[in-house]
């Protein structure tokens, strides 16, 4: 049987997730936001979902990689490759080659130098 989704849940997804979260909050402190005003500027009802975000607990929908990109000023395309590799790591690689489980992400590093 073809294995055709990846499981959220495993613990290479959890490490894709939590380079997303420090991906955004690297991007939204670059622009001096506050977490409610990046919910605010992308039509949010809670500024919490932001924070769910950073911590690599939720996933951006794809119907909002544009309004991110634009809040946090960055170029629409360049955001969504982003997401791409961290929320669906076989079409990015289907897509640019590169496996992103096989990537090393900062939050690799800090996990490793805090044991």
């Amino acid at each position: 049987m073809a294995h055709t989704t990846y499981e959220a849940s495993s613990e290479q997804s959890r490490r894709l997730r939590r380079a997303a979260g420090k991906y955004l909050a690297g991007l939204r402190k670059a622009k001096d936001l506050t977490q409610r005003k990046m919910a605010e500027l992308t039509n949010l009802e809670y500024y919490t979902f932001i924070s769910q975000l950073e911590c690599g607990v939720g996933r951006v929908p794809p119907h909002l990689y544009v309004p991110f990109a634009d809040a946090l000023g960055v170029k629409r395309d360049e955001f969504t490759k982003e997401m791409i590799k961290y929320y669906d790591p076989f079409t990015y690689k289907g897509l640019f080659g590169e496996d992103p489980y096989s990537m090393k992400f900062e939050t690799d590093r800090s996990k490793k130098e805090s044991n």
